[in-house]
């Protein structure tokens, strides 16, 4: 086979001076193939000089033995500097943990500094983010920060540092990776070049191309919206009596009528390439088979759309309208002129600081990281912020409201249906041994939906429920001919909460059903009016605001150590772990299409192929509602959960209580392994196969490729019964440990 060969050639972008464009042999492209194709600035104006650089590039390129990292400082001596920057920055570039570069410019408290973590979640527009704003003082209109609106909002970690009066605030906010921000961008005109070829209108295709399928990554946050020909008259949906008063977004804040005009004008010359693009590679495919308009058949039309998808990447134009977008999210940051970037080794900023001691200052430099207001849209930042961590006296407008220590941390939403909540992020849950107070945010006029339910089970479960808290939103608009007091409506939500808490105890066990159910009579907080200024609550909501705030500050107090111990034998626990792979592989076999499971659906192949892309390149551990890994664990833990429910024995006599309260360090300690095996037995020991999962392609690679999943996940959690193969016994082997160890470890006895 030929050795493929790599060369660089100069070229005009839309920034100063000459750039080169060239695939490198050793970085990775958002497939995971060597060969990503890059555009770097020369540093000069000059074309001689520009050409001498590209040859110089040309011979590093040229030669293998130039291609590994510990030539760098040999390439030094031989090469100019600008030249060595471009090729070997980027080849040794790691992972980087954001939260780390958060730390080191804000340091995280602790309960020895006498403060609290709270950790806000609950389903996607129950009102968290509205009911934090209120906790930090932030005005609904003047300040908009943190960002909220009725759909998925919050999609990066929004951290909140309270502090004591007059002392400065802080802000330091990481951004997703170059390459993570490239492969989204792939996507984006991968789903843009699907809707192209299936003969979808300019106004489909610029809809996909600007919103990843994820609803995490929006493009028009940051490029401009796009406009269609035909407006909704928009006062014909207005009613009489409606407030359509304007926030306070000043003049310099909101991007101009020109540049949103000149936005608009770049956004339609990519929707023109995509077309471009796809009329290529669609005669290229349809070369060897029908065109798509000419089949019938739904499994050849996804066989012939696959395949489309695969040549998209091989397509040099594709590659460079991706550079193109690339550049154009980049061009960005260049309108931020205050605070500190720091940037990766390839020049991509990684982390942004910033200190400002007047309020309204601070917040306005920050909007620009967080905000999702329209009139920001072709400068905002904000789809590309993995975490934001703020500092400062952001002290409660609530009338008696205290100044309190606290950590407040914001998430995603946890989704609204029983397909996005098959099992709760582990995002969220790796969270929960660090926090003193999990709170869950539900709308009381349909508390505990299928969301918020399985975060429950996921709480309780995991041993955390005396951490958890419940904040009833929307608790004005409960209303009927039957409820004739405050008190009735309590009664109403918390009697809804009891009755969905009593449909999961045959998954979490009696006792912690009881110990959840104890827990949302003792803290949970009844509030409405949260989208008014806070002089414009009533008076018992507020008192309600200030009950949260106290309980919210000595959730970090230490708490009393149980003396109380249990004892165990093996009994059971292989009948439970049985269950949980069971519990895992039937319903995955569903989503994969190779079985029928009671309410799980056949997932869509693209949405199969781009789970099996995150853990081929090993980007992430789920896609969207998709997350095996989460799923096992949830599955392992509540039948392990539900086996330590009934130990041999006890050290002593005691409550129900007061056995819950013992188990609940065992719980934790097994929940937080069972994230670290679960990932590795996925992840890591299988990262090849999920390659080959993604790499296959043409007629059948979807079934294929569901095949290839199917198996790594029976791999991975293989069943346990009397006929097991060695490695289902050394599955169980390490969960035995697992077990033992955690028992052990808190102070129990393992027999």
């Amino acid at each position: 086979m030929a050795t493929k060969t790599f060369k660089a050639g100069k070229t005009r972008s839309n920034r100063p001076g000459w750039s080169v464009t060239f695939r490198h042999p050793v970085r990775l492209d958002s497939r995971g193939k060597s060969g990503l194709k890059l555009r770097k600035g020369l540093g000069t104006a000059d074309e001689i000089e520009a050409d001498e650089l590209v040859a110089e590039l040309n011979t590093l390129l040229g030669d293998q033995s130039w291609w590994t990292i510990d030539r760098k400082t040999e390439a030094l001596n031989s090469f100019d500097e600008r030249v060595v920057k471009i090729f070997y920055d980027g080849i040794e570039a790691g992972k980087v943990d954001p939260a780390n570069q958060r730390n080191s410019v804000i340091p995280l408290p602790t309960a020895a500094e006498g403060y609290s973590t709270v950790l806000f979640s609950g389903t996607t527009g129950a009102g968290k983010t509205t009911l934090l704003r209120h906790i930090i003082g932030s005005h609904h209109k003047k300040d908009r920060f943190p960002s909220t609106s009725t759909s998925r909002t919050t999609t990066a970690d929004v951290e909140i540092i309270t502090t004591d009066k007059g002392e400065s605030f802080q802000a330091a906010v990481t951004f997703m990776p170059e390459h993570e921000v490239r492969a989204h961008i792939d996507e984006c005109i991968e789903d843009a070049c699907l809707d192209a070829a299936q003969g979808a209108n300019d106004d489909k295709i610029a809809k996909s191309l600007l919103s990843h399928r994820e609803q995490r990554f929006r493009l028009f946050y940051i490029l401009g919206s796009w406009s269609d020909d035909e407006q909704v008259a928009e006062a014909d949906f207005v009613f009489d009596d409606q407030d359509i008063d304007d926030d306070d977004l000043t003049e310099a804040e909101a991007v101009s009528a020109r540049e949103s005009s000149l936005n608009s004008q770049k956004l339609r010359s990519f929707i023109e390439q995509i077309r471009s693009i796809t009329r290529k590679v669609s005669e290229e495919i349809s070369a060897s088979s029908k065109p798509y308009v000419e089949i019938e058949d739904p499994e050849a039309q996804s066989a012939w759309l696959e395949s489309f998808s695969s040549a998209l990447y091989e397509e040099e134009t594709f590659s460079q309208l991706a550079l193109d977008l690339l550049d154009a999210v980049e061009d960005r940051f260049k309108f931020i002129e205050i605070g500190e970037f720091s940037r990766s080794p390839t020049g991509w900023p990684t982390s942004w600081s910033y200190h400002n001691d007047n309020r309204d200052t601070f917040i306005t430099a920050i909007r620009w990281f967080s905000s999702n207001h329209n009139k920001q849209f072709g400068r905002l930042l904000t789809p590309i912020v993995d975490g934001l961590r703020v500092k400062g006296p952001f002290i409660p407008l609530i009338p008696g409201a205290e100044n309190h220590k606290l950590v407040l941390i914001d998430g995603e939403g946890i989704g609204h249906t029983a397909k996005s909540t098959s099992s709760i992020s582990t995002r969220i849950t790796s969270r929960y041994q660090n926090v003193d107070m999990i709170l869950i945010v539900d709308n009381a006029e349909q508390p505990l939906q299928s969301a918020p339910l399985e975060m429950l089970k996921s709480i309780g479960s995991s041993g955390n429920s005396s951490k958890l808290a419940m904040a009833f939103t929307h608790f004005d608009l409960v209303d009927g001919p039957n409820f004739r007091t405050f008190q009735n409506k309590m009664d109403h939500v918390l009697g809804a909460a009891r009755d969905a808490i009593g449909r999961v105890k045959l998954t979490v066990g009696a006792p912690i059903a009881n110990d959840l159910e104890k827990q949302i009579d003792r803290s949970s907080f009844f509030l409405g009016g949260l989208d008014r200024d806070v002089s414009k609550i009533p008076g018992g909501f507020q008192k309600q605001l200030l009950k949260l705030l106290v309980a919210m500050q000595e959730s970090g107090k230490p708490k009393e150590p149980i003396e109380l111990k249990p004892i165990y034998g093996t009994e059971g626990l292989e009948i439970a772990l049985r269950d949980a792979v069971e519990g895992f592989q039937q319903p995955w076999k569903a989503r994969l299409g190779l079985r029928y499971h009671d309410g799980i659906e056949k997932e869509h192949w693209t949405r199969v192929k781009a789970l099996s892309r995150r853990f081929a390149n090993n980007w992430d551990n789920e896609y969207d509602s998709l997350r095996p890994v989460a799923d096992l664990v949830a599955r392992l833990q509540e039948n392990i959960s539900k086996w330590l429910d009934s130990p041999a024995s006890w050290t002593g006599s005691a409550t129900e209580e007061e056995r819950t309260a013992a188990l609940a360090p065992i719980r934790n300690r097994v929940y937080s392994d069972l994230h670290n095996l679960a990932d590795e037995r996925i992840s890591e020991l299988h990262r090849p196969d999920w390659r080959d999962a993604f790499d296959d392609g043409g007629t059948g690679s979807s079934y294929r490729r569901a095949s290839n999943i199917d198996k790594i996940y029976t791999e991975a959690a293989p069943l346990i019964n009397a006929g097991m193969n060695e490695s289902a016994r050394n599955f169980l082997n390490a969960l035995h440990k697992l077990v033992k160890t955690a028992i052990e470890e808190s102070g129990g006895e393992f027999r």
